[in-house]
């Protein structure tokens, strides 16, 4: 069953992102430091494959997303709450 952000927030890191989730994603936290360390796991590779994502984080309801300092979170935002939206883990 796929996922849904019911809120998006601002960290005190401007590169970093928190997207709340509708249920639980980990019961434990997992991290994945560049696109080629998670390319494998079917959540993380899509997220990271997103063009300025540099790494994730997943645990409880959220994913902390990492950008690129050049990247737009007006163009992520949209990206991310695509892929948790089509994808079953």
């Amino acid at each position: 069953m796929p996922w849904k952000v019911i809120e998006t927030a601002a960290t005190p890191n401007p590169n970093a992102m928190k997207y709340v989730l509708d249920r639980p994603i980990s019961d434990k936290p997992i991290s994945f430091f560049s696109p080629a360390a998670g390319k494998e796991h079917p959540l993380a590779g899509p997220l990271l494959a997103i063009q300025g994502v540099t790494s994730i984080l997943m645990v409880n309801d959220f994913v902390t997303i990492n950008r690129d300092p050049s990247a737009a979170w007006k163009t992520i935002t949209p990206a991310v709450k695509k892929v948790l939206s089509t994808l079953a883990v």
